[in-house]
């Protein structure tokens, strides 16, 4: 590597003077830099969106319920109840998550969300554990809609959960949630 050759010789005074316009340049050209760099999506100092121990999420199927939960008709005029804008807008819709959660241990409890989609954004309502797939202390290899269109006909769940409850068995099983249209939850082995 070549030495940097100065033209002049200047004072160490002289220099840090004709360094002061370079460095007020480097110092302006960082200052509009930081506040790009801030809205960075992929930042290593940033807090992290989820967890490590969340293995798994997958969000699937659909579920809503009708401003007349019983969907009784109206007694008072002799029909069905009725189609009102505001009855509509006070139904709740949404869909559902499976979330595999990692425990010490190494296996996998796996918990069920029901997200209400609100004007201010997704509201999780509702959480519950799904007490079949802690009982196993299965080791959760992979989580899969039924169909990844992002698509469902009815209202419901179907979902299929790969694990194992020996970490060393060379093929996972496959069990199922299914959720059907009333909200009924159903865990069991899946049959091919």
């Amino acid at each position: 590597m070549l030495p940097i050759q100065r033209s002049s010789v200047l004072s160490p005074r002289q220099d840090r003077r004709r360094a002061a316009p370079l460095s007020l340049c480097c110092l302006a050209a960082l200052g509009l830099a930081l506040p790009l760099a801030a809205g960075s999506p992929a930042r290593a100092d940033e807090t992290v969106l989820m967890p490590a121990n969340i293995i798994f999420v997958t969000s699937t199927g659909f579920w809503e319920e009708s401003s007349d939960p019983l969907g009784v008709p109206n007694q008072q005029a002799g029909t069905a109840p009725s189609s009102q804008p505001e009855a509509a807008s006070a139904a709740q819709r949404g869909y559902y998550k499976l979330v595999a959660v990692r425990q010490p241990e190494g296996n996998a409890h796996i918990f069920l969300q029901q997200v209400a989609l609100d004007t201010s954004g997704p509201k999780v309502v509702s959480s519950a554990e799904l007490e079949e797939f802690s009982a196993m202390k299965a080791y959760v290899t992979d989580i899969r809609p039924d169909t990844s269109d992002g698509l469902a006909a009815q209202p419901g769940l179907f979902a299929t959960v790969y694990l194992k409850t020996d970490p060393a068995a060379s093929e996972p099983e496959s069990w199922t949630v299914l959720i059907d249209d009333v909200g009924d939850i159903k865990v069991e082995r899946a049959t091919n």
